[in-house]
């Protein structure tokens, strides 16, 4: 039981901690009063320089990542990358990837990419080993001797030995086979001295031997058992074809089948086994088109990322930022070739009255784009070229009095007639604008002399086939010299005779100086020595014009960014474009700068 005492002292307690509360509660509503509610009428009094240092605070945060973001882009930088597939349009129809036999644009280009020969030429134009490591030549200079790198394998897995380098060079060199190459091979002798070796062995010293083993090689496991006369047939060629190059054969499209409007798609993938590594591409297609029309609007339409060997870059590319052109110097010359087996241009004063009549240097002005000038056979950079030997033009009084020595008369047209019969004759030509312009230009200037000429353009295919034959008149054309100034093929004239393999002597030249010229020029090292020996070639064509120099050309390949690896100073030919394919890229990452 609580007893009084205890409950008063429990009552003083309580009243103490009563008064306590109510004593903190005072002062509590004293320090609100005080430091709260008497200062707060003075918030709105600061609110601007609260203002300025919330505003200075997200610029600070504002310019910190700003920064950040902008020092990222600065350690990054597009870095080319590896894959992707890269689409190409050529001109022309696709045929025959075998390297015995691919002629034209589109075959060339296919024939490159999957095909691989002894030797290619770099992007400087130089030459260099691509199946070969080297050769070494005899004393004599008559024998090379040809070492194979080691591994090398064919894109069915076998192995790519000695014996298949010989087989392809005794196919080319077999009649029944047919091949376009098989006149530079006559006389020579090919052996295999041990599986990684060849040897040449040739009847006589040919100073540009070394630029005959560019050629594809092609496999003997595959084509062993085929009849040569039976070779320029086969499915091989075109639907299948096994070479050893960086790209391997996958597929073909054939979009049209009309002749003129023929469209093709031709699919490659990379070859991880390519001697010269795995392409950085994944896979190469190409899109061959009739006409050019065609491939510039595919190209502006994005159908395709690359364009080779237009005459004329279109207004639409030149205006696109983003597109790429080059002009790419090519070892060739634009020509217009007489041919002196028929009725017309077998008269010399004709064909150097059509000479002095031309001036050349104000068609090439209307060309649009800068060209090397042309005035004989052998180009200003070649050894054997001499300024003081050059073609007769430009002088049309001196052309119009050679056709009045020879009889012909100007008719109440212009037309210059003989024998009731008119001074005239077909110009054949390849189907596009830059021909067209040329063609166009010649045909103005002769129709001041008199002379009537007909201008036939043809499609690729068209000409090809009227090459084959010499089926014109006169011919304006563009031959490849290479990088060697041997031009046996184009003004000898064994090379004229119908029982020829190419028949490049599209002149139908024939001079006994110019054969023992030609023939001893090819049959020197020595610089001075071959100078001298073509010197009689040169004065000889020059009196007797199978053909007159125009211009050396350039290869014209647009493409639309990026595409890295490609920088070709000079080539041969048009296909040489894709030498360095290899090491194309046209994907693109951000990495770090290092």
């Amino acid at each position: 039981m609580i007893d009084r005492s205890t409950k008063l002292r429990w009552r003083r307690r309580f009243r103490r901690s009563k008064q306590q509360v109510e004593d903190l509660g005072q002062q509590t509503e004293v320090q609100l009063e005080r430091h709260f509610f008497t200062r707060l009428s003075r918030l709105t009094k600061v609110r601007r320089f609260m203002a300025a240092w919330l505003l200075l605070f997200v610029l600070i945060i504002g310019g910190v990542l700003y920064q950040a973001r902008s020092l990222g882009q600065f350690y990054l930088q597009p870095t080319p990358a590896d894959g992707g597939v890269f689409t190409e349009g050529v001109l022309g129809s696709f045929r025959n990837a075998n390297p015995l036999y691919a002629s034209g644009s589109a075959d060339n280009s296919v024939e490159r990419l999957v095909f691989s020969g002894l030797f290619r030429f770099d992007q400087n134009n130089n030459l260099v080993g691509e199946l070969a490591e080297g050769w070494q030549l005899d004393t004599r200079e008559t024998t090379y001797t040809v070492t194979l790198k080691e591994n090398l394998r064919w894109h069915d897995g076998e192995p790519l030995q000695a014996d298949d380098v010989v087989f392809t060079y005794n196919m080319i060199q077999n009649q029944d086979a047919k091949s376009p190459l098989a006149t530079s091979w006559q006389g020579i002798k090919v052996v295999e001295v041990n599986p990684r070796t060849v040897r040449f062995t040739l009847p006589s010293i040919l100073s540009a031997f070394p630029y005959s083993l560019t050629n594809g090689i092609v496999p003997k496991h595959v084509l062993k058992d085929v009849p040569p006369s039976q070779l320029r047939a086969i499915a091989f060629n075109a639907n299948n074809p096994i070479g050893s190059g960086p790209f391997k054969w996958e597929a073909i499209e054939v979009i049209e089948t009309s002749e003129n409007t023929r469209e093709q798609r031709i699919a490659l993938v990379a070859n991880n086994d390519y001697v010269g590594g795995r392409p950085k591409l994944d896979r190469f297609i190409i899109r061959t088109f009739a006409d050019e029309q065609k491939l510039i609007k595919s190209f502006e339409k994005r159908e395709i990322v690359a364009a080779a060997g237009l005459s004329v870059a279109s207004d639409a590319m030149k205006s696109d930022t983003n597109v790429q052109t080059y002009n790419i110097p090519l070892t060739s010359q634009v020509m217009v070739f007489f041919k002196s087996s028929s009725e017309i241009m077998g008269n010399v004063s004709i064909r150097r009255a059509l000479a002095y009549g031309l001036n050349i240097p104000s068609i090439l002005e209307g060309l649009g784009r800068p060209v090397l000038p042309s005035d004989a056979p052998l180009l200003k950079t070649q050894v054997g070229y001499d300024k003081s030997v050059v073609q007769k033009t430009n002088d049309i009084a001196t052309a119009n009095k050679l056709l009045d020595e020879a009889g012909w008369v100007r008719g109440k047209d212009g037309i210059r007639v003989k024998d009731k019969r008119p001074l005239s004759f077909m110009l054949t030509t390849q189907a596009n604008s830059t021909y067209d312009y040329i063609a166009k230009s010649l045909k103005d200037q002769w129709r001041g002399l008199g002379v009537d000429v007909k201008v036939l353009p043809l499609q690729d295919s068209e000409l090809q086939q009227a090459l084959s034959v010499h089926n014109y008149d006169a011919l304006l054309y563009g031959i490849s010299l290479g990088a060697d100034p041997d031009v046996f093929a184009y003004w000898h004239s064994s090379q004229a005779d119908i029982r020829s393999a190419s028949r490049l002597n599209f002149a139908e030249y024939r001079s006994p100086v110019a054969d023992q010229s030609l023939e001893g020029g090819r049959t020197r090292s020595d610089d001075v020595v071959r100078s001298i020996k073509y010197r009689p070639f040169l004065d000889a064509w020059r009196q007797d014009v199978p053909a007159v120099a125009l211009y050396q050309p350039r290869y014209l390949y647009v493409f639309r960014e990026p595409l890295f690896g490609f920088a070709p100073s000079e080539m041969n030919a048009g296909a040489d474009r894709l030498n360095n394919v290899v090491n194309w890229r046209v994907r693109v990452s951000d990495q770090p700068v290092r």
